[in-house]
């Protein structure tokens, strides 16, 4: 999508600090962190969200996954612990419609969902 903000991070349109370049996925730090770690896991295809369940017939979340454990470990979170989430929808705060996967940590992160 050509005005897609990920999809222009992938193209190196929008700068951004990428700690994983792979040929299917792409990690770089949030430019809003919710946490001391907060790096988004993206496809380097656009796929809107992850209710695009057809999309994932290559391995494509193994990878995601994949490279968010590298991340993790790379950016000194593996041991201590880390959250791994989608959002989708409105009620999710979903801000950019590209999957992505939000890795979280740095930090006790408390309950996941305040009542």
């Amino acid at each position: 999508m050509n005005d897609c903000i990920f999809c222009k991070i992938v193209r190196g349109d929008l700068p951004a600090h990428v700690i994983h370049n792979g040929p299917n996925t792409l990690a770089f730090h949030d430019i809003q962190p919710q946490a001391p770690v907060h790096v988004l896991i993206i496809p380097t295809r656009h796929i809107d969200h992850i209710r695009d369940a057809h999309a994932f017939s290559d391995g494509l979340l193994d990878e995601m996954f994949q490279t968010a454990n590298q991340a993790a470990e790379l950016l000194g979170v593996a041991e201590s612990g880390y959250r791994l989430l989608f959002n989708y929808g409105a009620d999710a705060n979903l801000v950019v419609p590209h999957l992505h996967l939000h890795l979280l940590g740095g930090k006790s992160l408390g309950r996941m969902v305040c009542a």
